[in-house]
């Protein structure tokens, strides 16, 4: 027996130790933590529960039947992250590369089958050289396994990818398909085709940060969702982000207690619109004075920055806000904003998460870029989500609600549930100058008429009050009641009962 024992305590170390001291070395020469490493800072300590510690790779060619690893480049288990459980893999780039074998693949797609089982989130950190050439179409097969299992787990349980290495080729679509992805500055890259190839076949001269790294991705594509200086700080603000999220589509999510009053009051907000209707300012003050101890974990900072989502609480429940921005592009929808909010609100809605809406939007953007970029398919998209969601939706108008964006942005007319305007709302097909000039065409050469027909236009429509005469907004509130009368609303909404027809799936305009 003490035999047994001692080979198995050999075995397990010879696992811990993956691609062995030196690639280790490596790896932290490169400021990038070993996959265990990651795990344990990830999980609460101690909770880690190791499967397949021992599985190997079957490939016999180009003499890989002497290179066989404990584990083959992937550690895989489950633990806790603040008493949750939580399922994930992580790849070992000392070990191959972290490339994707057909054992490999079984162990990510094994923890996967398991987190649909139990209804628990799965974090992968990807740290992959990509499919394991030895291995040809086996390893090609093993990645698509794991795309189908993204596929059924959408929408059931919370997937989050961390990018903390290479991940190109075929690997990106893996994270592509997850509810969010985090990549770390300056070590990791997503693309499909590398610098090489994109020089041999388009000529053109970039750099794999240029083409795939944090910084691009977390501004100008938009795949990702944030982008942190280090592992360590990516690794503490995913279990932010967890603390935010159900384990699963049948759970609600957690609530978290909280000292700060439901019914608290913030004068502040009753001078934050400015009087000038052409004067920005930054919606973000505003939900963070809403939220519970201004705690707000915004997503894509850096990318549509004319919309604003993400996180925070409210009452100690978990909510999702969309924001229009006016210190950005007048706070106007356009394609980049429509699909970043719209995948969200799919998002919480899929999770059973309320959604607050702030809304100050003057309209879509003009011109031929958006329009020939499609913007007609675009911004029907956010129009889908939120006409889809079911959950608790609650809006608030701040200013500005023009046009066919007034309807987007979760109105009564799309099952709003609660709709709220501040004094300050600005309720019409269009801004007073246009629409003047339009009702008015013949009386534009007379500048003192066109000003009294202006003037006219605004004590009509610069107030919410038509609105509400119609049935519109629910309440017109001030400023400085807006966290109260949200978190009653929410509180009134928490048992909501509501469900579309039955159908396989919708046909979003993608």
């Amino acid at each position: 027996m003490y035999d047994i024992i001692r080979q198995l305590d050999e075995k397990r170390a010879a696992a811990r130790l993956g691609g062995g001291e030196k690639r280790i070395a490596a790896q932290h020469a490169k400021g990038k933590l070993t996959a265990r490493e990651r795990i344990e800072l990830l999980l609460d300590p101690g909770s880690f529960e190791e499967w397949d510690m021992f599985k190997g790779h079957r490939c016999t060619d180009f003499g890989m039947a002497g290179q066989s690893v404990p584990g083959d480049g992937v550690v895989t288990g489950y633990g806790t992250v603040n008493g949750r459980v939580m399922f994930v893999f992580s790849q070992d780039f000392t070990v191959f590369g972290g490339s994707l074998s057909e054992a490999h693949a079984e162990k990510i797609c094994k923890i996967m089958d398991h987190a649909m089982k139990v209804g628990a989130p799965v974090i992968g950190l990807n740290d992959s050289g990509g499919a394991r050439i030895q291995e040809g179409v086996a390893s090609l097969g093993g990645y698509a396994d794991v795309f189908q299992r993204n596929v059924l787990a959408s929408g059931v349980i919370p997937q989050v990818s961390l990018i903390m290495g290479p991940c190109a080729g075929g690997a990106v679509y893996s994270p592509a398909m997850t509810d969010f992805i985090f990549m770390v500055k300056d070590s990791s890259y997503m693309f499909v085709t590398g610098p090489e190839v994109v020089r041999t076949v388009t000529h053109e001269e970039v750099t794999a940060e240029e083409l795939g790294g944090a910084v691009t991705h977390s501004s100008r594509s938009g795949v990702a969702d944030l982008a942190f200086e280090n592992d360590v700080e990516a690794l503490m603000m995913t279990r932010r982000l967890l603390g935010f999220l159900p384990s699963c589509n049948k759970a609600k999510p957690p609530t978290v207690p909280t000292e700060d009053t439901p019914d608290r009051i913030e004068m502040s907000l009753d001078t934050l619109v400015p009087e000038s209707p052409n004067k920005p300012y930054d919606i973000k003050e505003l939900i963070a004075k809403v939220v519970d101890e201004r705690d707000f974990f915004e997503l894509m900072p850096d990318h549509a920055r004319n919309i604003v989502i993400g996180f925070g609480r409210m009452d100690g429940e978990s909510v999702g806000f969309v924001a229009n921005q006016p210190l950005v592009l007048a706070g106007c929808l356009d394609i980049k904003s429509a699909i970043k909010a719209a995948r969200f609100v799919r998002f919480c809605d899929a999770f059973n998460i309320p959604i607050v809406t702030f809304v100050d939007v003057p309209g879509f953007m003009p011109g031929t870029a958006q329009e020939y970029g499609g913007i007609i398919k675009h911004g029907a998209k956010l129009l889908y989500a939120y006409a889809e969601c079911t959950v608790p939706k609650v809006t608030v108008i701040t200013r500005k609600a023009y046009g066919g964006a007034y309807d987007v942005m979760s109105s009564k007319h799309l099952r709003g549930d609660v709709n709220f305007a501040w004094p300050s709302a600005e309720i019409a097909v269009m801004g007073p100058k246009g629409a003047v000039e339009i009702i008015f065409r013949e009386e534009k050469s007379d500048p003192g008429r066109i000003a009294a027909r202006e003037k006219e236009y605004k004590e009509k429509f610069a107030n919410p009050f038509i609105a509400g005469h119609r049935g519109f907004i629910d309440d017109v509130i001030m400023p400085h009641e807006t966290r109260k009368r949200i978190c009653r609303s929410l509180a009134m909404l928490r048992h909501k009962q509501l469900e579309n027809p039955w159908r396989k799936h919708g046909n979003i305009p993608l």
